[in-house]
């Protein structure tokens, strides 16, 4: 057993010796390309204890202490840019929520560090691999030869073959010539600036900075500070809902149904609070999250997901504006469940259907077909529906961006409740009934975003904010409630309507018709 121990012990530091300094090695030299504060970004590790953020040859490079001895260098490339301006403070708004744009950081890093490992954990066979394949006889005879002079001129030659590698005294790499780096924190570099309190470890490179950048550094601090204060004030609020808000009994179950961000990750925060004041379990995203649908715009996707992240049931649709592939699979790749054309089992005998806008790039589980008018999406999708309801599976919640996508499901009576957004202001619940005398409501999301057209991000809401809280009971919808954040910073609380769902046929409740046109390309 002694033997036994010995040789897997021999084997191990065999191991050992190769895998932990490839590992280190791999982990050091690693990178990846991601999504950093709305620019194509490459992450690298470093073990400074800084997340230094490298902003080009033009703009002072920024860092920030991580607590810990590992850090991260963040070189930032392209953007959609339209001005220095809109830049800024688009930087300050992220700055302002940047929980999302930290776990991905980390995520990153963390990622860097399991491929490095398992790297170097592979490599690392080859050692005792080599000793296995030497046999005992022949490792005793060069272990037996092994001696301190021998190793000495081993470690020798070594030291030779990487100094002629890396010629030290070659000048072509004199650092001597270049533009040395000097660290100095912004409230020592920018004295006339009122810098946040948060912001105060931050430290900048000096030696570009120019009257222009401290214009450009004065505003972001500006619009940071009263980003923070706006959105702060609002959450802080929240718990004044509480005795406005239906108490979800034993068994409901509550959704938090957003709409038309367009990148107001301000909102983020809370529309999570606004959920935790009711009760709500499940989110429920009608699209229009960005603005372009843009890679760029990644950061709105990490910021929904991180407020939202202990949620086991995330459902989202793109919309109009979420244009091309991008959205719905990065939405997947972060765990919410996205929708094909298929019916969904949500929590407690839930079912949902959802189907992307037609005017983006996806038609559900007709993606690859082209040419096919809102309407004929429209028909597509009832038929789904009702299909779904003839087999006994009748479907709780049709989630689409724009609520006329399920005018056909509602008139055939195949579904209980159409919910969507797209036209940045509440419509409904309006009750319909079918034609085959089973009701439905349609219901309209206002603009979660509180976005004008398709701009939402800034240092307050541009326009009113909306969610809605959706109850159920034993999988069917009972209830609606919306909550509206007005720009002033406070609450509008709407009725909870209870929704009539029985089967007779009776006159539809008086409620504002849709007034949006369902062909047209135009949208909020």
């Amino acid at each position: 057993m002694r033997q036994r121990l010995g040789r897997i012990l021999i084997l191990g530091l065999a191991w050992a010796f190769l895998a932990v300094p490839v590992s280190l090695l791999a982990f050091a030299n690693s990178s990846e390309s991601t999504n950093i504060a709305s620019h194509d970004a490459v992450v690298s590790p470093t073990f400074d204890g800084y997340a230094t953020l490298d902003l080009g040859p033009y703009l002072p490079n920024l860092r920030y202490p991580t607590g810990y001895a590992l850090g991260a260098d963040v070189r930032l490339g392209k953007t959609n840019l339209s001005s220095y301006e809109a830049l800024i403070q688009r930087y300050a708004v992220i700055g302002s929520q940047p929980e999302g744009e930290i776990a991905k950081l980390r995520s990153a890093l963390s990622a860097m560090a399991v491929d490095s490992a398992v790297t170097g954990a592979l490599i690392g066979l080859l050692g005792p691999a080599a000793l296995v394949a030497l046999g005992r006889r022949r490792r005793e005879e060069l272990f037996h030869h092994l001696t301190p002079r021998r190793v000495g001129y081993v470690g020798l030659a070594g030291v030779v073959v990487a100094v002629a590698v890396l010629q030290p005294w070659s000048r072509r790499g004199d650092e001597s010539r270049l533009q040395g780096e000097d660290w100095v924190s912004v409230a020592d570099e920018l004295p006339d600036v009122p810098v946040p309190e948060e912001a105060e470890r931050l430290e900048i490179e000096s030696g570009l900075m120019t009257t222009g950048t401290k214009r450009l550094a004065e505003s972001a601090f500006d619009s940071y500070r009263r980003s923070v204060a706006f959105y702060e004030k609002v959450v802080a609020a929240t718990p004044e809902l509480a005795d406005q808000l239906h108490r979800p009994g034993d068994d409901e179950t509550v959704a938090l149904l957003v709409s038309d961000r367009h990148d107001n990750i301000g909102m983020d925060a809370v529309a999570r609070a606004i959920a935790d004041q009711g009760g709500a379990t499940m989110l429920l995203d009608a699209g229009d999250d960005t603005s372009t649908g843009s890679p760029w715009e990644a950061f709105s996707l990490d910021s929904l997901h991180q407020a939202f992240r202990d949620y086991d049931h995330l459902f989202a649709v793109a919309g109009n504006h979420d244009n091309g592939d991008f959205v719905p699979t990065y939405l997947d790749d972060l765990g919410f469940t996205t929708f094909e054309g298929e019916l969904v089992d949500g929590p407690d005998d839930i079912r949902l259907l959802g189907s992307d806008d037609p005017r983006s790039s996806g038609l559900g589980s007709w993606r690859d077909e082209v040419g096919l008018s809102f309407g004929d999406h429209a028909e597509r999708v009832a038929d789904d529906a009702c299909a779904y309801d003839e087999d006994g599976e009748r479907v709780s919640t049709l989630l689409v961006h724009d609520a006329n996508t399920g005018r056909d499901a509602l008139a055939r009576g195949c579904v209980d409740l159409v919910v969507g957004g797209h036209i940045h202001a509440q419509l409904g619940p309006t009750r319909v009934v079918g034609e085959n005398g089973r009701a439905g409501y349609t219901y309209t999301n206002g603009t979660t975003g509180g976005a004008a057209y398709a701009v939402a991000i800034g240092s307050k809401l541009r326009r009113d904010a909306q969610v809605t809280l959706v109850t159920y009971r034993a999988g069917r919808p009972v209830g609606l409630q919306p909550v509206t954040v007005r720009t002033v910073g406070d609450f509008v609380v709407g009725p909870y309507t209870e929704l009539d769902l029985g089967d007779e046929a009776a006159e539809a409740l008086p409620g504002p018709e849709t007034t949006n046109d369902p062909s047209g390309d135009e949208s909020p």
